[in-house]
């Protein structure tokens, strides 16, 4: 039986946009209608090279049935309304919006228009993450460390590395502790191109990430540290390992003593896969099916609130741990 295709389209067809047509293009379950670009010549290169018209916004949103906005975030609210208004569902790529308001304005109207809203937090779809949920699921959490971190890039970044980077780690964070936050506290560097943070839950978990932007490797590391394991993640290679028993010793060689610890490392199988056609699957099913989407406009709210306290502290080089309200 073949699969009901949902005609699809992108506005904003920069660096992140391109990928999504990119992928669009190749999904069976997408068809591919046309972008949408403030600027019409990068517009018209993309059309081109993926053999879909450029159209303004709104003969885009009049043809489609489903859109992605990867515009930049002080844009996302006016063109995901104006998606919503339009009947279309929605996928705005993170950070939700500028302002919580916004935020809430465009949940309220969705759920009154009856189309899907879903806030691009890919990692949240990333097999190497999907394994480590299903590893930690029910079990008892100490501690969560995560660093995304690496060179300048090469293009113009408005949002700091919080906004940018950090923001995926907090997402992924809130995904798999089952409590609420109740204490943060960061430091930044350079502008808030580097970033370390900390967090407090009500349940005991704590947590450390880092994101930079100045970093001259280039590092996406995940850790989760249980009673009886720790789990280590690479994002970008989808690897876990998985870590139990450590048994320390130590053991007397020709008359010097040195110390040895060992432990039982299992590499479960990973289904891997592109996160971003994970994500976009997910949404193009929210779609068609009018199912919630995998990441809501609450969950990106809730990120958002966070992520926002981050900078702040940072960018004051406050470290003083301050109650969330």
């Amino acid at each position: 039986m073949s699969i009901q295709r949902v005609r699809a389209g992108v506005v904003g067809v920069g660096s992140m946009g391109r990928n999504h047509v990119r992928v669009l293009r190749e999904l069976p379950e997408a068809n591919l209608v046309g972008v949408a670009d403030a600027d019409a010549d990068r517009a018209a290169d993309v059309a081109e090279k993926y053999g879909v018209p450029a159209l303004d916004v709104a003969t885009l949103l009049a043809r489609v049935d489903a859109v992605v906005v990867a515009v930049p975030t002080p844009f996302h609210a006016e063109l995901t309304e104006q998606a919503i208004d339009a009947g279309v569902n929605v996928l705005v790529e993170k950070p939700f919006v500028a302002e919580r308001s916004e935020g809430e304005r465009l949940i309220e109207r969705a759920e009154d228009a009856g189309v899907a809203l879903q806030v691009g937090h890919v990692e949240r779809f990333n097999p190497g993450v999907e394994t480590l949920r299903d590893v930690v699921g029910d079990r008892d959490l100490i501690a969560v460390d995560a660093r995304r971190v690496g060179p300048p890039p090469d293009r113009d970044i408005e949002d700091s590395a919080v906004l940018d980077l950090m923001i995926h780690d907090i997402d992924v964070l809130l995904s798999i502790v089952d409590s609420e936050v109740e204490t943060v506290s960061a430091v930044g560097a350079r502008d808030n191109r580097h970033v370390t943070a900390t967090f407090g839950f009500a349940d005991g978990t704590m947590a450390s990430l880092t994101a930079s932007r100045v970093t001259q490797q280039k590092v996406r590391e995940l850790s989760v540290t249980a009673d009886d394991c720790r789990v280590n993640v690479d994002y970008t290679s989808q690897h876990v390992e998985i870590h139990r028993h450590s048994l320390p010793e130590y053991v007397e060689t020709d008359g010097d003593v040195r110390y040895r610890q060992e432990s039982v490392v299992e590499h479960p199988t990973v289904q891997t896969g592109e996160p971003l056609k994970r994500e976009l699957s997910s949404f193009l099913h929210a779609a068609r099916t009018g199912s919630t989407p995998e990441v809501t406009g609450a969950d990106g709210l809730r990120v958002l609130d966070i992520a926002k306290r981050v900078d702040e502290l940072a960018a004051a080089n406050d470290e003083q741990e301050v109650t969330l309200q």
